[in-house]
Order: structure tokens, then C-alpha cells, then sequence
């Protein structure tokens, strides 16, 4: 009975383990390549935190994806490359800035579009309650 009952305590533990991460620092080559390093890192979003860059996150992922960036820059591959292979791995969500295309158009022109259809609507209501609204005559009590 008390057997059962450790293995069934026990039974959580290894769910809530996570893969420990290499502790060794990054190491760049330069100080041109650690500020390349750090701006490219500032335009990525963290696939699992979501509001936060890759520079900024502390989640396991975004240390591995780091470390990721940093090997592809030491490979010789530009910015636009290493983007396009996010991209490619993770969708466009990865990136801060995505592209402007026709699937994403709404995403760049909603919140204008809704703002002027807003303040057409106004207007137009505006303009017809002005219309509705008849003059007093001379005979009528003012106040």
C-alpha cells in the first residue's frame, strides 16, 4: 500500500523536469558582432512568451534560440538570412516587424480602416440629427 502510494506521488516529477540549458555565456568574436548579436536579438519575438524579444526572455527555448542566432551569424549568414530560417522553423510570428503582404494587410490597415468608418459614422449621424431638428417660430416660449 505504501509503495503505491510513493509511486503515485512520484508520478508528477518527471513532467515538471525541464532539460537544463548550457550555462557557458555566448562568446562573440567582436564587439561589432556582439551589437549585430543584440539588435538582431531585439527584432525577434520569444515563440513562447510572446510580448517579449529574444533578447529579453528567459524561458528555455529563447537561450537555445540565442545561442542558434549567434551560431548562424558566426557561419557567415546575413540578417535577411537568419530571419528567413526563423521564419521558415517558426512562422512569421517570430518577428517583430513581419512583412507587408496581402495575407497580412488587414493586420497594417484595420486599425485605420475602423478609425475612419468611426468617424464617418459620427458624422453622418451628426449631420442627420442636425437636419431633423426644427426651428423654433417666433410664438413658441423660450426659456
Amino acid at each position: 500500500m505504501s509503495l503505491a502510494l510513493l509511486l503515485t506521488l512520484m508520478m508528477p516529477l518527471p513532467a515538471s523536469a525541464q532539460a537544463i540549458s548550457d550555462p557557458t555565456p555566448l562568446q562573440y568574436r567582436s564587439p561589432a558582432e556582439e551589437a549585430r548579436f543584440h539588435a538582431l536579438a531585439a527584432e525577434l519575438r520569444c515563440v513562447q512568451c510572446q510580448n517579449q524579444s529574444l533578447a529579453d526572455s528567459n524561458a528555455q527555448i529563447a537561450h537555445d534560440l540565442r545561442r542558434e542566432v549567434l551560431t548562424l551569424m558566426q557561419q557567415g549568414n546575413t540578417d535577411a538570412q537568419i530571419k528567413q530560417f526563423l521564419v521558415e522553423r517558426y512562422g512569421e510570428f517570430v518577428l517583430y516587424r513581419p512583412a507587408m503582404d496581402a495575407r497580412n494587410s488587414l493586420l497594417w490597415f484595420g486599425p485605420l480602416g475602423i478609425l475612419l468608418i468611426g468617424a464617418g459614422t459620427v458624422f453622418w449621424v451628426v449631420r442627420r440629427r442636425g437636419r431633423s431638428i426644427q426651428p423654433m417660430d417666433q410664438s413658441e416660449e423660450r426659456w
